[in-house]
């Protein structure tokens, strides 16, 4: 057999050209699936994300409510408590009121400026009231 046979180099180029070809094959094959492990990688941790963020929010979110919440108490405590105590009023001005008209004889009428005091606490009275149902 001689070194220059025809036949052995077609069979030797063949056989390089097959294992070029399949090495080129597992070249791309590996770069496909290494690229879909990076896409699916890539999915899973953006929704890893996505779920802290939501789950950082709803706290932020829930602390914020409990703080409106104790403020909005605070304030209709406080609101409350004013009320009463112009009601505490309301209640001596009519007692005083009813004391002055029985007591009041024609020469003397102090009833207007206690009428004048009354109109006024009731306007606060009022207000107040009207502050109230604003924060229920």
């Amino acid at each position: 057999m001689n070194l220059s046979d025809p036949s052995s180099d077609t069979h030797h180029t063949r056989s390089a050209k097959g294992k070029i070809r399949s090495s080129v094959k597992w070249f791309l094959v590996m770069w496909i699936v290494l690229i879909a492990l990076g896409v699916t990688g890539t999915y899973y941790y953006s929704n890893h994300l996505q779920q802290q963020m939501i789950n950082q929010l709803q706290v932020h979110t829930q602390k914020q409510i409990d703080a409106l919440k104790t403020d909005y108490e605070k304030q209709l405590t406080t609101i409350s408590s004013e009320v009463a105590a112009l009601q505490g009023q309301v209640q001596s001005f009519n007692e005083l009121l009813t004391f002055t008209k029985d007591n009041a004889s024609s020469k003397t009428d102090n009833s207007n400026k206690l009428y004048t005091q009354l109109s006024e606490v009731k306007k606060q009275l009022e207000a107040l009231q009207k502050k109230m149902d604003l924060l229920k």
